[in-house]
């Protein structure tokens, strides 16, 4: 049987004007996950990411671990049906519009914007980003030039399929993505609803490993979240 590691990108910078490369915390993040798998004996055939700057540099330093021990680290290919939805996006161009529809969400954002602290920032964002996406999942909100989740859900699987399509039996891929398509790729091999998938995807940690086995069309889920590299608790973030 062929295995995929399905890794989250390290910790992104959430309070910097460009969220889209990896906290100082995140880059470390990466790094023990490297030593970690370099200790455990981990060989991959292949490497993919998604085309984040954050997916891309977690695979990076990862593989840097690898190459400073002298073993090889496959070139990493970008794939991208890995990318991440683009609800942030949706929230810029349409946040007066969801606040009118469902004034609920305008509470929300109103207790992010009083919050001060990183961590009370944090808590506030997640809880008006998930009844957000809650909202797009069902249907009921969206912008244009945006994915719907269905085919944001349809695009993941297929670079899902994809991977494990490829030539060469019981091939070992690390693939390095984001908690959206994380959480698709979940969905496809669990085979349940919607809110099922959200549920756990809500719970998949920064630079966490959630690993598949796969033979032919069968793909099974081998374990989940896993942050055994993450030995300080410290360590285990969301955002």
């Amino acid at each position: 049987m062929g295995s995929l590691a399905l890794v989250r990108h390290g910790q992104a910078s959430f309070f910097a004007d460009n969220y889209d490369k990896l906290s100082p915390l995140g880059e470390q993040q990466a790094r023990l996950l490297g030593e970690y798998w370099l200790r455990r004996g981990m060989r991959f055939d292949e490497v993919v990411t998604g085309p984040r700057v954050r997916q891309i540099e977690t695979a990076a330093i990862a593989g840097e671990v690898y190459k400073q021990a002298g073993l090889e680290w496959p070139e990493p290919r970008v794939v991208p049906e890995l990318d991440e939805h683009q609800v942030d996006r949706m929230i810029k161009q349409t946040m007066r519009q969801i606040i009118e529809e469902f004034p609920h969400i305008g509470e929300l954002l109103a207790n992010y914007k009083a919050a001060t602290e990183p961590r009370d920032k944090h808590r506030t964002f997640q809880l008006m980003f998930e009844p957000i996406v809650g909202l797009w999942v069902e249907g009921k909100i969206g912008a244009e030039g945006v994915e719907s989740w269905a085919e944001f859900r349809e695009r993941v699987r297929r670079g899902f399929k994809g991977l494990m399509n490829g030539e060469g039996r019981g091939r070992r891929i690390a693939a390095f993505s984001s908690v959206g398509a994380i959480t698709a790729c979940m969905q496809a091999a669990l085979g349940c609803n919607d809110v099922k998938a959200l549920d756990l995807g809500w719970r998949v940690r920064n630079a966490s490993v959630t690993d598949f086995v796969f033979s032919g069309s069968r793909v099974t889920l081998e374990g989940f979240n896993a942050v055994a590299h993450l030995d300080d608790a410290e360590m285990w973030t969301y955002r």
